[in-house]
């Protein structure tokens, strides 16, 4: 489930949403009365919605949805007079006064589409940096020179052992390299 941060400029008003939340199920992580709040709570974790007012001492929505980390997802509650004035750009809103079944349908959506982005970030593969990429192309290499191998089975070679060993990868490649002797700082 998506950690939940709630802020308003107001503190109770805050506290009270979160024991609305709390009753129908979600978890709250933490509840703010400031931007500089929600931009520390939302650096300390992997992702979420942050359910915010409209203006705050020391930002504004827009100031706050900007320092959102990937991840991070704004709903803004606010009066339809000032929605009206918003750029609601890739942000949720809502307006107040509102249904709590509104809330929660909204907050359910909102679930979803980050369990889906969660989901979609566990499958994309490792970006690797150029020097790791050269590192597994070296002991490739060296199998492939030493051990008559295709790329592919030096490949599923350095893969297998990576994971017989408990490794990840470019160390498995480098241990390669070290035990044939080969430079390979590049």
């Amino acid at each position: 489930m998506a950690d939940i941060i709630i802020a308003f400029p107001k503190l109770d008003d805050a506290k009270n949403l979160r024991k609305l939340l709390v009753r129908n199920g979600y978890d709250v992580n933490m509840v703010c009365d400031s931007g500089a709040q929600i931009v520390s709570a939302v650096n300390s974790l992997d992702g979420g919605i942050v359910i915010s007012g409209y203006k705050f001492s020391d930002m504004h929505y827009s100031e706050i949805n900007d320092y959102l980390p990937k991840g991070f997802a704004m709903l803004l509650l606010a009066s339809p007079a000032k929605l009206a004035d918003c750029d609601l750009d890739g942000i949720v809103s809502l307006a107040m006064p509102f249904k709590v079944q509104d809330l929660l349908n909204t907050l359910e959506m909102m679930m979803v589409q980050y369990n889906r982005w969660k989901k979609k970030q566990k499958k994309k593969p490792k970006v690797r940096s150029e020097n790791d990429r050269k590192v597994i192309t070296a002991a490739k290499e060296l199998l492939m020179e030493r051990n008559q191998m295709t790329e592919d089975e030096a490949h599923h070679y350095i893969q297998k052992l990576s994971m017989d060993s408990g490794n990840n990868i470019v160390e498995t490649a480098e241990m390669i390299l070290e035990l044939n002797g080969k430079e390979w700082e590049f």
